[in-house]
């Protein structure tokens, strides 16, 4: 399995980080041989939020946000050392060119913040993301939270919901990695 990763929803007011590594992932939904609830091996989360690049102001500079963004995914890089940076694509819808131009500063920002604390970067996207972790590349927003919450153990699915797509970013690794090395 692979070691700690960190799964990004990149967002040029509000990113979504989460910090997932091996672990042993509580699973409510079975009871062992001692009524405890089954533990099977799995990622587990470490750590999860969101960077809000556009704090303190609406006005704030394009250049601001960016480097409050880099600034935030620096602090997350070095707080929590991983083997990987997982990232969604960038998507663009013909009506939306400006949304994606957008969204390609921040990943860019992204990137470099992890080319400068030397973690390699993988880009996954959303249709990928959404296939490896419900079998359906079209899946809907409920059903790709409920699967985030299943694989990680959780109660509830992570809030706001840039965190559960950072979570299922990185999940969508973890599994890309373990398909690697079974087959």
């Amino acid at each position: 399995m692979a070691g700690r990763v960190v799964g990004i929803d990149p967002g040029l007011g509000v990113t979504g980080y989460a910090v997932l590594e091996p672990g042993q992932v509580v699973d409510r939904s079975r009871v062992g041989l001692n009524g405890q609830p089954y533990c099977r091996p799995g990622p587990v989360v470490v750590e999860a939020g969101v960077i809000r690049s556009s704090r303190g102001g609406v006005g704030k500079s394009l250049a601001a946000r960016l480097a409050a963004l880099h600034a935030g995914i620096l602090d997350v890089l070095d707080s929590y050392p991983p083997q990987a940076l997982a990232l969604e694509q960038v998507h663009s819808h013909p009506r939306h060119p400006r949304t994606a131009i957008l969204m390609a500063h921040a990943r860019g920002v992204i990137v470099l913040a992890a080319q400068l604390r030397g973690v390699p970067v993988v880009g996954y996207s959303a249709s990928r993301i959404k296939k490896t972790l419900t079998g359906s590349g079209r899946a809907p927003k409920e059903q790709m939270q409920h699967a985030v919450r299943i694989e990680l153990g959780l109660v509830r699915p992570p809030e706001p919901h840039d965190v559960a797509d950072a979570c299922a970013v990185a999940l969508c690794h973890y599994q890309t990695l373990k398909l690697k090395m079974l087959g």
